[in-house]
């Protein structure tokens, strides 16, 4: 059934109740557009991006400044002519500070899940010293299929002349699996192209629940139906030599070695050989993300928290709180503090049989840890 009325924490002094973990600290409330990425500069800086879902969006891409949000670069690149612009955004899902302290921008190309054209789905590399586009790197239509979502992207800056980025595909609608972008040339090409390891599980498999209630698609008309959204979080390991995913519809972690990635020489079934099941994580996760202590994080929406991994591979529960409805991005700064946006996504009509059940302001947050991101460069 849908979510009819979302409630608020009993008032104090009534009987107890699920009580929070950790520390979590408001950094930001959103009063228009659900946001989904957020990334921090090394010096501090904070951006976050708004996908084309639904909502008036008036800049995908913005700088968080004295509490105003500020389209970034600037109002242009938030201005495309069409879905198959190539020189401006059209619907940004993530944003990454790489190792060098460049932003780059993961454009779908897709708003409303529309069927990407080329020139639409793209990745944009912002020098952050001058807040001007530096880089453009399109995909060729056999690699950004009609039906790809770009989700999540990493980076490791050591690999190729000019290092190189993994980007998760986490189509609902079509073929999932890694793209890789060799950063010098702007090559890039598909691995594990729908293996099962980047695909959603059947309902018999995974049956999520969200806020007490089985998380499905519920159309207005028509029975209810299961997400089947494949790889959304990506992580790279603290050494560079494995590369963390997992499909949006699924508990288990997943791993694949670096190089077999790279390797064009290994041919798709060679590369799946390296792909390890690191196991249940205990809950669905929207983003992942690891540090240089060697731990990696993952969003727990099921359970409106972040685990973390030690290097023992034992989880820990890092913060819980009734505020993380549907915690989406990890971002982990320089200043030693996980960031998260929470966006109520299940809340959304496509949820609720019609209805939009979210209730504004949307929210980042963030949590300290004793670690710093990783920077492999």
């Amino acid at each position: 059934m849908p979510l009819d009325h979302p409630t608020e924490p009993p008032a104090a002094g009534g009987p107890p109740a699920d009580e929070p973990v950790g520390e979590l600290e408001l950094v930001h409330a959103f009063t228009g557009p659900m946001p989904t990425g957020v990334s921090v500069s090394h010096g501090g800086r904070v951006f976050v991006n708004f996908p084309e879902w639904g909502d008036e969006v008036p800049a995908t891409v913005v700088e968080l400044r004295d509490g105003q949000e500020v389209p970034f670069p600037d109002e242009r690149w938030n201005s495309p002519a069409g879905d198959d612009d190539a020189t401006a955004f059209v619907s940004v899902q993530s944003i990454v500070v790489d190792p060098l302290d460049r932003l780059w921008v993961l454009d779908t190309g897709s708003p409303l899940f529309r069927p990407t054209r080329p020139g639409g789905p793209k990745l944009v590399c912002v020098d952050l010293e001058r807040d001007e586009v530096v880089r453009v790197i399109t995909f060729p239509p056999d690699v950004a299929l009609p039906t790809t979502y770009l989700n999540d992207v990493r980076f490791d800056l050591r690999r190729g002349t000019a290092g190189t980025a993994f980007i998760s595909d986490s189509a609902d609608q079509g073929p999932n699996g890694i793209i890789v972008v060799d950063l010098g040339s702007g090559t890039s090409w598909r691995r594990l192209h729908e293996h099962p390891s980047t695909t959603a599980l059947p309902l018999q498999e995974f049956r999520p629940v969200v806020e007490g209630r089985p998380f499905l698609e519920r159309p207005e008309e028509g029975p209810p139906q299961p997400v089947t959204m494949g790889a959304d979080g990506i992580a790279i390991s603290a050494d560079g030599h494995r590369l963390y995913y997992c499909p949006l519809a699924s508990r288990r972690l997943w791993s694949v070695a670096v190089g077999a990635l790279l390797d064009r020489g290994m041919d798709d079934a060679t590369v799946a050989e390296t792909v390890q099941d690191e196991g249940d994580r205990g809950s669905g996760a929207d983003g992942l993300e690891t540090d240089d202590a060697g731990r990696l994080y993952a969003t727990a929406y099921e359970q409106d928290a972040v685990l973390r991994r030690t290097p023992d591979g034992d989880w820990e529960t890092l913060v819980h709180d009734p505020r993380l409805l549907w915690p989406d991005t990890l971002s982990l700064a320089a200043d030693g503090h996980l960031y998260v946006t929470a966006n109520q996504l299940h809340r959304q009509e496509k949820y609720q049989g019609g209805q939009d059940l979210r209730r504004k302001p949307y929210a980042l947050f963030r949590t300290p840890v004793d670690a710093g991101p990783v920077l492999l460069r």
